[in-house]
């Protein structure tokens, strides 16, 4: 699937080194998605290549919300600092 605007997906937060707060997915918003991509080493290749998309969110937490730019898709691993679509509820 192609990402866009307004779109809601799942943004996977890094947690804490010392282990206080664990990596879980938060829900996030579509805000931008570059149709270029201008940050190394994928400098002007089309957003999308080979599925690596690259998008902008507006994260939303218990806590609050922040912004963050250029977040990459993990379509399997869901690392931290990534992005992903909802998983299907039964």
């Amino acid at each position: 699937m192609t990402p866009s605007v307004g779109r809601t997906v799942h943004y996977v937060s890094y947690g804490t080194p010392g282990r206080e707060y664990t990596s879980e997915c938060r829900v996030a918003i579509v805000t931008a998605v570059p149709k270029y991509l201008t940050a190394e080493p994928m400098d002007g290749c089309p957003n999308g290549t080979d599925g690596e998309w690259i998008a902008s969110l507006a994260v939303l937490t218990p806590t609050g919300l922040f912004f963050n730019e250029d977040v990459p898709f993990s379509e399997d691993d869901h690392e931290g600092g990534t992005w992903h679509w909802p998983e299907r509820a039964d």
